[in-house]
Order: structure tokens, then sequence, then C-alpha cells
């Protein structure tokens, strides 16, 4: 009885799986139909779906709002916290009490607007792909289809891991050196929270950007406009112009902050690296693997196939999970 019963769910699983791939077949990785749209007709679609994106962009902003003194308080966490990965816990850091004011009537409820709408933006950019894709999906080949819904799916993902390790990581140490540089040169802490939340979210979104340095490098390899002995040359190009960018990019002009945020670029520009060599192998595999047509092969002749909490004061702790009312 055990065995029927483990052969009957083996083969319903196989039978889930079956129509899984026979619906990836059919819709996403269809062969292209040979139909041309007219200019207006591809104009009045993608007003339909930038429509739809921003329609659910400003639902998701709602929702956000009303969660939005909430998600202040934990963007304030990596202020005087530092996280421990082993526990996976905020532990308060040294810092005397930091508080916060505001400078300008409206400023306190601009803020809450700012970072409101970045979560909102955040949370939508799936369905915001998926238009995207709904939109170009139809003018690519097959084989584009499977390498272009892949890449876009792991762009977001790249994105929120960015997000994620500057918020867990960069900020916390970031916050804690320019706070505590301030302190002991014998000045007294007192943040704008608009300037507070504009640097917060600057940081989250420059990482953000940053991992996607690999995915772009595959991109740029995939493509055939770079391979790996090319970015093997400019490495110290590619370690200098990191430093660069991130002494435009950082909000403040100390190294400490420009090397957060270029070494990890100039590690991820290795990575790209790795990644190129890979399609560089596979691409030259693929090559090896063509069959080359005979010297002599006219029309008549055969031709090989080729294989295609807070802890008092103004101390800022982890807030707990309380509503906005």
């Amino acid at each position: 009885m055990g065995r029927r019963t483990s052969a009957h769910g083996a083969n319903a699983e196989d039978g889930v799986l079956n129509d899984l791939n026979r619906w990836l077949q059919d819709s996403v990785f269809k062969p292209l139909e040979d139909k041309k749209m007219p200019v207006m007709e591809h104009l009045v679609e993608l007003q339909v779906r930038l429509t739809r994106a921003v329609i659910v962009t400003a639902l998701v902003f709602v929702g956000t709002f009303f969660y939005a003194d909430q998600l202040v308080k934990w963007l304030r966490v990596p202020l005087q916290n530092m996280f421990v990965p082993g526990s996976l816990s905020w532990v308060p850091t040294d810092l005397p009490a930091v508080p916060f004011v505001f400078l300008a009537p409206a400023e306190a409820l601009w803020q809450n607007v700012k970072v409101a709408g970045l979560f909102a933006l955040v949370i939508a950019t799936p369905y915001i792909l998926f238009e995207i894709w709904q939109f170009v999906v139809p003018g690519l080949h097959a084989q584009e289809r499977r390498f272009v819904g892949p890449f876009t799916m792991l762009s977001a993902l790249a994105f929120y891991a960015g997000v994620a390790f500057s918020f867990f990581f960069v900020l916390p140490f970031a916050l804690n050196f320019l706070v505590s540089y301030g302190v002991n040169a014998g000045f007294i802490p007192q943040l704008s929270i608009a300037q507070y939340v504009g640097f917060a979210l600057w940081f989250l979104m420059v990482f953000g950007l940053i991992f996607e340095v690999p995915l772009a490098i595959t991109l740029m390899a995939k493509l055939g406009w770079v391979d790996a002995p090319f970015l093997k040359r400019y490495r110290k190009w590619a370690l200098l112009g990191a430093f660069i960018v991130a002494a435009i990019l950082t909000p403040t002009p100390d190294p400490f902050n420009q090397c957060l945020m270029a070494l990890p670029m100039y590690v991820f520009y290795e990575v790209g690296i790795v990644s190129a060599g890979f399609f560089n192998k596979k691409k030259a595999a693929a090559d090896a693997n063509k069959v080359p047509a005979p010297v002599g092969a006219g029309p008549g002749k055969a031709m090989a196939p080729a294989m295609s909490t807070a802890a008092g004061g103004d101390y800022v702790g982890v807030p707990s999970g309380s509503r906005r009312h």
C-alpha cells in the first residue's frame, strides 16, 4: 500500500512538472510569430502597460505610506546599532544619544513621503518588470527569451540583495564612523531627519545598483562586447574607476565611506570576469561543435548540419511591530 501511494505521488509530481514545462514552452518560449504591429499600436500598448505599472505602484504607495512612521523607525536602526550575523540580531553601539530634529514645517511629512515612495517602488519592481517583459517579449526569438527572462529576475534579486547588504552591514559601519568622528572632535550630534533619510536612502539605492555590476558584465559578454582577457587587461583601471565613481556617489568626502563603496564594486568586477570567462568557454565550445561545410559543396550536394525597542532618552532602538493609526 505504501509503495502504491509513493508511486502515485511520484506520478502526480511528474505530471505537474510536465504541465509546467509544456506551459513554459507554449507561452514563454514559443517561437516568434511572423507578424508586424504598426508604430501607433506599439505606442498604445506601451502607454497601457506604463499606466498599469503607475497604478499598481500608487496603490502600493498608499499601503507603504500608512506604515511610513514604522518604516522610518526601522531606517533609523543602523544609526546606533550594529547587526550581528551570528545571532541575527541588532546590538547597541557606544554612541551617545542622537536626537533628530526637523528644520522646516513640512520636513517630517516629506521624509515620510520619500521613504514610502522608495519602498513602494522596490515592492512594485517585480510587477513593473513583468509589464516590461510582456511588452518586449513579442520581439524576441525563443533563444533570446530563455536568456532575457532569467536575467530580468536575477536583476531584481541582485538589487534586493544590494539593498539588504547596505542596510545590515554598510550603513551601520558608515554611520558609526561618521558620528563617532564628530563626537571625538567635540561636537554634539544632532541630525536633521530629512538629511539622515536622504543619506540612508542614497546608500541603499547605490548598493542596490552596485550589485548589478556582475550581471551587466555578463550581459556584455553574452552580447560579445567584452571577454575575460579584455576585462583582465583593464583591472587596474577598473579599480581606479571604482574609487572615482565611489568618490562621486558617496554623500560624504571621507575615504572610509569611499572604500565601503569602491571595494564591493571592484569585487563584483572580478566576479564579472569569472562570469565572462564562463560564457566565453560556452561560446568556444559551441563554435568547436560546428561542422564546416565542404569546400566544393554545391546546391545538389549534402551539407553538414550545424548545431546551432528604545532604551530611554533619545536612543534609537529596534522598533516594535506597532501600526500607525
